[in-house]
């Protein structure tokens, strides 16, 4: 493949991407998709609705996740989630903090993006400081106190440590074979819990959890297969076009908004470029503005006042922090790190929850009448 043809097949990676996340960001936008949502309405209503969205789409990422790569669609082992150190203090700590600042911040990265796209301007404000605090993650100096703390933590695996690898380095079976075997699983068991409440089978909560699911999945495909060259003209080595990462990427909302303010402010620079992350917020964004428009939806809203901004402020800070030292947010691993069944997500994802709890017992002391008043 000559560069002229790896520079059209960019394009086509960069478009599909868009159009996949404009349509995800139109379904967000009116099933009210969130994982914050979903914690807060467990714990302060026991409605236990949305939390069963999150399910069914984790389910539906694993297991197409799981088809994909048993029909070599796409190779697991070649994504950022699946690398043989465990970095498990980083993973937690940084989903803790994730957690608490979601429920501080009105949303994680992705209900950010929708809510700006429905006119939230509070949500610009966390876009802007999320960018920033998830730069500083990872290039600057909180990328130094990550990096000298927190990532000197971890232990190493033998093999990659997504677990059909790991049990297949244990055993005689093939991992194509134990990743379909594990996905049907693990994926079957959240697809259960998600189906076994029969008030939860609407066409909303379906559309929800099986097409947000399944968008994980397209991603996957079009960047480790639409967007796979096996031999690059110019450094003879495979290549996944316009990721971040220079490896297989599917959907996350931290690091990308650090890419998309770099690439913003530093436009002039050709040696910065659209990819796959970039294009998913703008998708996501323009998704969630055409359905809010079409459904009358569409308002301005701003902060009731300072703590309003301070909770924001601060939980826009944690977030890109957390987001980061975690690896991902609650789409990064919550949904795209756990379809490859790797480890590190697998700590990551009670941690966001136990986050989200933490914040929320807070929000309740700070709004509890005060006796002594």
């Amino acid at each position: 493949m000559d560069s002229a043809a790896i520079a059209s097949l960019g394009k086509l990676v960069l478009w599909s991407t868009f159009g996949i996340t404009l349509v995800l960001g139109a379904l967000m936008q009116k099933t009210g998709f969130c994982t914050m949502g979903a914690v807060s309405d467990a714990f302060i209503m026991s409605n236990w609705t949305r939390l069963r969205q999150w399910s069914l789409a984790i389910g539906v990422a694993i297991l197409g996740v799981a088809l994909m790569a048993f029909f070599g669609l796409i190779d697991t082992s070649k994504s950022i989630y699946t690398g043989s150190r465990v970095l498990y203090l980083s993973a937690f700590v940084g989903s803790v903090l994730f957690g608490i600042g979601m429920v501080l911040a009105s949303g994680c990265g992705s209900k950010t993006l929708v809510r700006i796209g429905g006119g939230n301007l509070k949500s610009v404000i966390v876009f802007l400081v999320l960018g920033l605090s998830a730069y500083m993650t990872m290039r600057g100096f909180l990328g130094v106190i990550r990096v000298n703390t927190l990532d000197t933590v971890f232990f190493t695996t033998g093999t990659n440590q997504d677990l059909p690898s790991i049990l297949a380095a244990q055993t005689s079976i093939a991992k194509p074979i134990l990743q379909l075997l594990l996905g049907l699983l693990i994926g079957g068991a959240f697809i259960l819990y998600a189906l076994l409440q029969k008030t939860f089978w609407t066409f909303e909560n379906l559309l929800a959890g099986i097409g947000i699911g399944l968008g994980i999945c397209a991603i996957w495909w079009v960047s480790g297969s639409l967007g796979y060259v096996a031999e690059d003209p110019n450094t003879l080595e495979e290549v996944f076009l316009l990721t971040n990462t220079g490896r297989m990427e599917s959907l996350s909302f931290v690091a990308p908004y650090a890419f998309t303010l770099d690439w913003l402010m530093l436009y002039s620079d050709t040696s910065k470029v659209l990819t796959i992350g970039i294009v998913a917020v703008a998708g996501i964004i323009t998704g969630s503005a055409i359905s809010a428009i079409l459904s009358k939806n569409f308002r301005w809203e701003s902060f009731r006042n300072a703590e309003d901004t301070g909770n924001h402020l601060l939980g826009g800070v944690l977030m890109g922090f957390g987001g980061i030292t975690a690896m991902g947010c609650t789409v990064g691993q919550g949904l795209t790190g756990i379809s490859t069944l790797a480890l590190t997500s697998f700590i990551a994802l009670p941690g966001f929850i136990l986050g989200a709890y933490l914040s929320l017992l807070y929000l309740q002391w700070r709004l509890a009448p005060n006796p002594c008043q």
